[in-house]
């Protein structure tokens, strides 16, 4: 499986837009215009697109470059380098490792959780899963539901229960039944309560005192919100150390620019995608292919 048929709307929004581009004359004055206008409907962002275009006209005088085609290889070039400069591997270096999965209700982290167990299961690891989105009954259910399918272990607590302490409890379990990671759900919030962002902290300060090691606390965020998903970003990254982003349903949004919003203004990098609702619809983000993607 690869990105590069699954991305449709994303490449096809943005080689429109690029439409008005390639049509310019080498030597029309606008045409940079026409660059930053494409980006910004690609969702990349004010910030970001602003320093793109400018090392993109910096290379292209250097290497007196004029014709658009000639432009958009420096840009797809510019891209790819800026993805490429954060590490996207899964820290795992402690057993058990404890990945927690924040984010607002609605983006996917169970359903991210349960094919994560899947994958690492046929990898030959054993998994715990943690049901911390103690709020939620239908959230246990579908971790429940997904244990089965990874043959996987849940460990979860009564409706209503200290997210902390189930979370807790999974961890001493995975540590006595030598499982190597510990997938730990967390109920959905809104980004701007802080009272539920205090209760993130509590989460992570808590998973770490018995003998595992939070190595990952990764934001999952809908690629269909678009700038939206940056300011979840921002606030999560405050209230929970996120080391990297899952994000979801990037099959069904043109605003796929939103990865790079994330990984220039936040310095985040974007760890997995979701692609469709199989097992194997979620991959490890390659800036390479996605870039590629893009422009193909």
């Amino acid at each position: 499986m690869t990105i590069m048929n699954r991305i449709g709307k994303a490449r096809t929004s943005f080689t429109g837009s690029l439409s008005k581009f390639r049509s310019r004359n080498e030597t029309d004055p606008v045409i940079w215009e026409d660059l930053e206008e494409a980006l910004l409907l690609a969702d990349v962002g004010v910030a970001t697109t602003e320093r793109i275009i400018n090392e993109v006209r910096q290379l292209a005088k250097e290497e007196k470059v004029t014709d658009p085609e000639s432009i958009l290889e420096i840009l797809q070039r510019k891209m790819i380098e800026s993805l490429e400069s954060s590490n996207r591997e899964l820290n795992q270096n402690s057993s058990p490792s404890i990945w927690l999965f924040v984010g607002v209700n609605g983006v996917g982290k169970t359903t991210t959780i349960g094919k994560l167990a899947s994958q690492r299961n046929a990898m030959g690891q054993k998994i715990v899963l943690a049901a911390g989105d103690t709020f939620r009954a239908a959230a246990v259910e579908q971790l429940k539901q997904w244990a089965e399918l990874s043959e996987s272990t849940v460990v979860s607590g009564s409706e209503g229960a200290d997210p902390s302490s189930v979370i807790f409890d999974a961890v001493e379990h995975a540590a006595s039944k030598d499982a190597e990671i510990v997938l730990a759900d967390t109920a959905g919030r809104v980004h701007t309560k802080n009272n539920l962002m205090e209760e993130l902290q509590k989460i992570r300060r808590v998973a770490e005192k018995g003998d595992g090691t939070v190595t990952e606390t990764l934001l999952v965020i809908d690629a269909t919100t678009g700038q939206n998903g940056l300011i979840q970003a921002r606030q999560f990254t405050e209230a929970a150390q996120v080391t990297g982003v899952v994000l979801t349903k990037l099959d069904g949004t043109s605003r796929g620019g939103i990865i790079f919003a994330i990984h220039e203004e936040l310095g985040i990098p974007v760890k997995l995608v979701g692609v469709g609702e199989g097992v194997e619809d979620l991959l490890p983000f390659k800036p390479t292919d996605f870039v590629n993607a893009l422009f193909d």
